[in-house]
């Protein structure tokens, strides 16, 4: 058994330990803007949660969600050429991270 002055730390440190939990969940976070590109996943989908955390990490952050995303064509040289017939391979979709919330 306990004696009082070993219960009370023992409470002190269970609602310190509890305080800790509380502010890491309750930390603010922040929104940021940039560009950043996202990844081309297995599927071929964009893997833009990997471009919100490049995005968090270069404002110094730990990891981020995307808010915000941007498409762009960007296309071989070729395709101005006048005459050039269009192939399918020509250009491809890449696509940005504007805006993430860090953490």
């Amino acid at each position: 058994m306990k004696s009082p002055g070993e219960t009370v730390d023992d409470l002190n440190a269970r609602a310190k330990d509890a305080g800790e939990g509380l502010s890491a969940l309750t930390r603010p976070s922040l929104i940021v803007t940039g560009r950043a590109a996202c990844l081309v996943a297995a599927n071929g989908a964009p893997d833009c949660k990997a471009g919100a955390d490049k995005l968090c990490q270069s404002k110094g952050y730990k990891e981020g969600k995307s808010l915000d995303t941007d498409a762009a064509e960007k296309c071989s040289p070729i395709v101005f050429v006048p005459g050039h017939k269009r192939r399918p391979n020509d250009c491809r979709t890449e696509n940005f991270v504007t805006r993430a919330i860090c953490q």
